[in-house]
């Protein structure tokens, strides 16, 4: 990571801690409106995997674990490593899933392992005070280094260009589905899906190997 780089998720680090003291491990301690469009995320995310068989999996920007909590109720079978900035975020995964022997995680932007998948839910959301140009360039520097640890594909969600212009917030990212689309058609694979069809003002990208 470059200087400017981690001095950025240094920014993100102390805005979810804050979120998580100020809510708990709920929803809104990871900055969404409720568990119901948590979830309906997470399902969007997880068609990438072929859940077949045992895979393993990268989490990044993984919060308290509600992803793996999702997972485990869906009984894959899934070697999980949850990354995420923020200390107290990672503190309050590794309490939660103590007993569990297949999951970790660790304060990192980036796995010490290749992984079949990796994943980013909602990390790309919210700008802070950084100029578009700068948080597209963390974006894109984010998915490249997922297409890097990831053997089988990944996935991650933004909030879209297409939203409603009186309801969108200047501290948020809300990027172009279309131009994310075909960086990830001409960067990464052929087998590029873009999901904008489920009801929120976001989508989500699948990138398969």
């Amino acid at each position: 990571m470059t200087g400017g780089t981690n001095e950025l998720l240094n920014e993100v680090s102390v805005y979810y801690s804050n979120r998580l003291a100020q809510h708990g491990q709920t929803a809104a301690g990871v900055d969404w409106r409720d568990a119901d469009s948590q979830i309906l995320r997470f399902d969007q995310l997880l068609t990438l995997i072929a859940a077949n068989g045992p895979y393993t999996l990268c989490d990044v920007g993984c919060g308290y674990g509600a992803l793996l909590d999702h997972i485990s109720k869906l009984r894959h079978s899934v070697r999980y490593v949850g990354l995420d900035v923020s200390s107290a975020m990672v503190d309050a995964a590794r309490q939660r899933f103590v007993h569990n022997p297949n999951a970790r995680f660790e304060i990192s932007s980036r796995p010490d392992t290749l992984v079949d998948y990796s994943v980013a839910s909602g990390i790309f959301n919210v700008k802070l005070g950084r100029s578009e140009q700068e948080w597209e360039e963390y974006l894109l520097e984010t998915l490249d280094m997922m297409n890097e640890v990831s053997t089988r594909g990944f996935a991650f969600n933004c909030l879209t260009s297409y939203s409603d212009t009186h309801k969108m917030r200047p501290d948020l990212f809300y990027a172009d589905p279309l131009h994310l689309f075909q960086i990830c058609k001409s960067r990464y694979s052929r087998h590029v899906a873009l999901l904008h069809d489920y009801g929120l003002y976001e989508f989500t990208m699948i990138v398969r190997r």
